[in-house]
């Protein structure tokens, strides 16, 4: 049976210096709540300078977990100076050595993080303990040798100790995580700045990225369950290949919605699929926002055509795509039979076999056979639009594993 691991609210405060570059020593302090607890005595290793990044660094990198940056946190206009901001991610494979992506993509000032730590393993950055990330950038860490184990929780933790804002950051993550400053331990379901961690695995076979929206995301699911459809993938690939969720809530193909969905796929393709390390196979699961959302998409070629680009673009890279049909929302507030229509003139294309190396029927997978416009009554998480997680575990059981797990073959209708 996978692990889905709970994790109890004592925290990690990493304060510590670097001595040389070949070594690091980090201390750190426990808060639960506002009084302080000692942590076990820290770790040293040695540090190796970081190679160029995730997409050009050699077939051991393999990414075990991504989140991708959705806007700027409001209210955060000067950062969170003097916190230490304690990720929880789920991981899909696991590795002996790992490294980690911070992003201020949205950030109009410098990032200074001062203070990093994979589990209680210091990082570091071109053997710095401290690191700056200019305003729109990211930076990739040092390797540091930390065990990292398969479908578990991973705690990133570092410390921003000045102003410098707005938050990168990917709201509802549908995972507990932490902030941390002198009053105590505040617990929050966002994830702030880490978008990638990276292992070190010989057994692995690349990764697996899926690009989608709030059902890929896992809007409707149990918070701390891991129970979204890419991390029923992730269990059933059995650490042959990382699962990378590149889910965002409100997501489109094309342009930007009137939500906060971020930077459209098309926009975001190069920065959350391209650049994963390992990236082997792309699972495209949008459209259904462009059809709902307004405005309104209401020439389905239109999206198939936004579809059938994404496909080009992976398969300069060499990558497998293995597209989504749009599942059903019969039920929710935007639903019309007019956009119905082009839900079902999009899977009409997307099962022809004309847009994508192969499909996953979606749609099949939740509909009510009895009313096939809405999602099963057993799967709708109550909105008729996001599922719960027996919905998830649905459509995670519906890919088919050799699809994900096979060359790059030239679509249909390009032979």
């Amino acid at each position: 049976m996978p692990r889905r691991q709970g994790y109890a609210l004592l925290i990690a405060l990493v304060a510590g210096t670097a001595v040389l570059a070949a070594a690091v020593a980090f201390g750190t302090t426990l808060l639960s709540g506002s009084r302080p607890a000692p942590l076990p005595p820290t770790e040293t290793q040695a540090a190796a300078r970081n190679p160029v990044d995730p997409a050009a660094s050699g077939g051991s990198w393999v990414a075990t977990w991504t989140a991708a940056p959705v806007r700027a946190e409001p209210g955060t206009e000067n950062g969170l100076p003097g916190r230490t901001i304690r990720n929880v991610v789920h991981t899909s494979i696991g590795g002996n050595v790992a490294r980690i992506t911070l992003s201020n993509l949205f950030g109009t000032a410098p990032l200074v993080v001062d203070q990093a730590a994979v589990n209680t393993r210091p990082v570091t950055f071109g053997g710095a303990a401290a690191v700056t990330v200019a305003a729109g950038g990211r930076v990739i860490s040092d390797p540091v040798v930390v065990p990292v184990a398969p479908d578990s929780d991973l705690q990133v933790s570092f410390r921003t100790p000045q102003a410098g804002g707005p938050v990168t950051y990917h709201p509802s993550s549908h995972q507990t995580s932490y902030l941390i400053d002198e009053r105590g331990t505040w617990s929050t379901t966002h994830w702030r700045y880490l978008t990638a961690v990276d292992v070190r695995n010989e057994r692995a076979l690349g990764a697996i990225v899926a690009l989608g929206d709030s059902l890929t995301a896992g809007s409707g699911s149990t918070t701390d369950a891991n129970a979204r459809w890419p991390d029923v993938l992730a269990d059933r690939l059995g650490g042959r290949y990382g699962v990378a969720n590149a889910g965002i809530s409100g997501n489109r193909v094309l342009g930007i919605g009137r939500g906060t969905g971020g930077p459209s796929g098309t926009d975001r393709f190069d920065r959350d699929v391209l650049s994963v390390a390992g990236v082997r196979t792309v699972v495209v699961a949008l459209g259904v926002n462009d059809v709902q959302q307004r405005p309104q998409e209401t020439d389905p070629q239109r999206l198939v055509d936004g579809l059938r680009a994404l496909t080009d673009r992976a398969h300069a890279r060499g990558l497998t795509v293995v597209g989504a049909t749009l599942t059903p929302f019969e039920g929710f507030a935007t639903w019309t039979p007019q956009r119905e229509a082009v839900r079902r003139a999009v899977n009409e294309q997307i099962r022809a076999g004309t847009v994508f190396d192969a499909y996953v029927d979606f749609d099949a997978a939740v509909r009510d056979p009895a009313a096939p416009t809405r999602i099963l009554a057993s799967y709708d998480s109550g909105d008729h639009l996001h599922l719960n997680d027996v919905g998830y575990r649905a459509l995670g059981d519906r890919v088919d594993l050799t699809s994900v797990d096979r060359a790059r073959t030239p679509r249909a209708d390009a032979l």
